[in-house]
């Protein structure tokens, strides 16, 4: 049966270069952090105090200048999660991001532990877009998004642990409000993006128009010939056929009797 309109996902191209151009930047600024005297953990999240609210723009790109593996943690899941965003969610995908950005940072800033310090670093955009991607996939019910939320959840379902307070220097804070907001986005954006391709009947059903139903026409054509065959029976009754022995010899008793 032909497919009715299908949504165009987006670019290769765009898939790659997007999240490659949010890496060079990551790593510029943790490099730009040995070269300027300035405390870049300064323009991370300091919840609920009004200097820490220029976190919500800057912590995603904050990371320990301590610790590079903090760094390169985060890296690799960036530019997988925020590649798949790019090509399969085109139509919303920058909305996604920016609103992952922008209001996860905002919950952080609001919800977390003020004694904590300064809460830094992209795994807060990273938990928003794996939980959006995930939480989508399945609500869509389309076979390539529910692929990219199994895949999701198989690379990164271990993330689950990073929403428990396990570790004190982990903004576990951070990691929850990013999961919440990755699934508020998939519930909010369910009827934007990437739609799952309409059959032909479906769309027939939709506008009213009952389809063809080929199984009772083939039935209705067998009770039909089975009719006429019935007919042909009853005007016509089978010729029976009676078969006739005709010796071609005489048996040998009668011909003794003839000689006598």
């Amino acid at each position: 049966m032909q497919k009715y309109k299908r949504h165009p996902f987006g670019s290769t191209l765009e898939a790659i270069l997007y999240p490659i151009l949010l890496l060079i930047v990551m790593w510029v600024v943790y490099w730009a952090e040995f070269l300027f005297p300035f405390n870049f953990h300064e323009l991370g999240v300091l919840p609920r105090n009004i200097s820490g609210l220029k976190g919500i723009i800057f912590m995603p790109l904050i990371h320990s200048k301590t610790d590079i593996a903090h760094l390169i943690n985060n890296s690799a899941p960036t530019f997988v999660l925020v590649a798949a965003l790019v090509y399969f969610y085109r139509e919303i995908a920058l909305k996604v991001f920016v609103y992952s950005w922008i209001l996860t940072g905002l919950f952080v800033w609001i919800l977390a532990n003020d004694k904590g310090g300064y809460h830094i670093g992209m795994s807060v955009v990273i938990y928003a877009l794996a939980s959006f991607l995930f939480t989508s996939g399945v609500m869509r019910k389309y076979l390539p998004l529910q692929a990219i939320s199994m895949f999701v959840a198989f690379m990164y379902g271990g993330m689950v642990w990073g929403i428990l307070p396990m570790e004190e220097k982990i903004s576990w804070e951070g990691h929850l409000s990013g999961m919440i907001m990755g699934i508020v986005l998939a519930i909010y954006y369910k009827k934007e993006g990437p739609i799952r391709p309409k059959y032909q009947f479906e769309i027939e059903k939709e506008m009213g128009i009952e389809p063809i139903d080929f199984e009772a026409i083939l039935n209705e054509r067998i009770l039909e010939e089975k009719r006429e065959a019935e007919k042909i029976k009853e005007n016509h009754p089978p010729n029976s056929i009676v078969y006739h022995f005709i010796p071609t010899e005489k048996p040998k008793i009668q011909q003794q009797d003839d000689n006598d």
